[in-house]
């Protein structure tokens, strides 16, 4: 081969080596533009993740006084079945007291 021969290669191999760059180049942005649009995603994933948790943490708040209102009701009704019994305990003495009068 011939310094003619070989210089004819040069042009293409001038090519490729700035295709190569380039490509080269458009990777490299793409890589970074991706991180930073992951970053960005996790960023709003977290945000949203708190929100939820204080959302969570707001209903187990009214989960927790929702239940003890049913805990103090079952309680009231309790009271009240045994003042019922004393009434009709009492009610029956003094009809037996009024009765023996």
């Amino acid at each position: 081969m011939t310094f003619e021969a070989g210089a004819a290669f040069i042009p293409v191999i001038t090519a490729l080596i700035s295709g190569v760059s380039a490509a080269a180049a458009a990777i490299i942005v793409a890589v970074v533009q991706s991180r930073a649009q992951h970053n960005a995603v996790i960023a709003e994933m977290s945000k949203r993740d708190a929100l939820q948790a204080q959302r969570i943490e707001q209903l187990e708040k009214k989960m927790d006084k929702h239940n003890q209102l049913i805990e103090r009701t079952y309680k009231v009704e309790e009271s009240v079945k045994l003042l019922e019994k004393d009434i009709k305990a009492a009610d029956h003495r003094l009809k037996n007291l009024e009765k023996n009068q």
